[in-house]
């Protein structure tokens, strides 16, 4: 699959920062546009497709009395202006691009789907933040097969640096532990819209004691200007980190992120 227009956007500074522990931190950076406006629709065209799928619109909207924007500005998209709701645009807006770095950079299949499930709009999304899974053969499990497991926080705001990259490293640890509850819960939704392949693919990677398999994980901080720090991103440490020796970080740096942010969601809504 071609990678989004959009994903011109994010580039590779060339800049890598050590831990004191000796962890790699590659840095990538965020422009904010410059984009041309058929790269902005097909950026919130995708974008709106996480939360509602442009079939599904009119059916969840009927008896509403509300307009396609209407809908998914009060019902699907967390709110831009009422607390908690600008956080967890900031932190799914990260998710959702991260989620394009591991699939189209990195090479990994990620499954979507679950911040349509949400009980509530302005809450997370339950569970590990991104699964990504790749496999030699489709149909035919093999030991070189690999499932990610990547975390991700985000610090939009002009605010000095809040340990984020920390955050999701400490987060990630976890991830050993509720990968299975979150490959059950994908596969779950793949069973209901009766998927074969993908839900196959996910159970290959449910039981690595009789079919082995190479576990990845990752972890990831997308970061304003004004939070961007060298010195303290340098702090962070893998040290306790249960699968340290297959962890890969990154940080995501950009200005205006949290205005592109709102930006996005604001399209998305207007030109369902």
């Amino acid at each position: 699959m071609s990678s989004p227009a959009y994903l011109k956007l994010l580039t590779n500074t060339g800049k890598v920062l050590l831990t004191d522990d000796g962890q790699s931190i590659p840095i990538w950076e965020l422009a904010v546009p410059p984009c041309d406006d058929a790269c902005l629709k097909d950026w919130a065209r995708r974008f709106r497709q996480n939360y509602c799928l442009d079939s599904d619109i009119d059916a969840l909207r009927d008896g509403t009395g509300l307009t396609r924007s209407q809908y998914l500005l009060d019902f699907a998209f967390p709110d831009g202006k009422v607390a908690p709701g600008p956080s967890i645009r900031a932190g799914d807006f990260a998710e959702l691009l991260i989620s394009d770095y591991v699939e189209h950079i990195l090479g990994y299949w990620v499954p979507r789907g679950k911040y349509s499930e949400k009980e509530s709009r302005n809450e997370s999304a339950k569970g590990v933040d991104i699964l990504g899974f790749k496999v030699v053969s489709l149909g035919k499990a093999h030991p070189s097969d690999e499932l990610l497991t990547f975390e991700v926080k985000a610090q939009l705001s002009e605010t000095t640096y809040n340990a984020k990259l920390q955050e999701a490293i400490d987060h990630s640890d976890k991830d050993y532990l509720r990968a299975a509850i979150s490959l059950n819960a994908t596969k779950r939704r793949f069973i209901k819209g009766d998927d074969d392949e993908k839900i196959s693919l996910i159970a290959r990677f449910q039981n690595k004691d009789d079919r082995p398999f190479i576990y990845k994980s990752g972890a990831a901080a997308m970061l304003s200007a004004a939070a961007f720090d060298e010195t303290k991103l340098k702090s962070s440490t893998v040290s306790n980190h249960v699968n340290k020796e297959n962890l890969q970080l990154v940080v995501v740096k950009g200005s205006g992120l949290m205005a592109l942010a709102h930006a996005i969601y604001e399209r998305a809504a207007n030109e369902a």
